[in-house]
């Protein structure tokens, strides 16, 4: 039996995690088994999904498969992106130039910052009244 011949990427951000699979082939994406355009609506959200392929000239030779859990779309998005820029530097080495450059070679550490006891929401307070 033949193997699959496929490049792995895990992307993060926020609470969304994506496994992204690029295969050869043509050009097809798919998010959880549905199109790419039925799972990112907004063309924000295409864009900076499908950036790595962009930057890289390399959107027609692959086929892109991905499985998303976690967080909203927009974050889920992103997510694709750091997967899919993991995955093409697996393929070539020589991409992560470009990739550094664009700046998609680096997990985004903003999250959500937590309540803290005492107060409102994480840094607001509760009126003070003096009297």
């Amino acid at each position: 039996m033949a193997d699959l011949v496929q490049y792995y990427g895990t992307g993060r951000r926020k609470s969304a995690v994506a496994r992204v699979y690029l295969r050869p082939g043509s050009g097809e994406f798919k998010v959880n088994g549905r199109p790419f355009e039925q799972y990112f609506v907004t063309e924000s959200q295409r864009s900076s999904a499908k950036q790595p392929l962009a930057s890289t000239e390399t959107a027609a030779s692959f086929s892109v498969v991905a499985n998303v859990s976690g967080g909203g779309v927009n974050g889920q998005a992103d997510a694709v992106k750091l997967g899919i820029a993991r995955a093409l530097m697996l393929f070539n080495a020589e991409f992560r130039k470009a990739l550094k450059a664009a700046g998609m070679v680096r997990r985004d550490p903003r999250a959500k910052e937590r309540k803290k006891y005492g107060q409102k929401g994480a840094r607001k307070r509760f009126q003070y009244s003096k009297r």
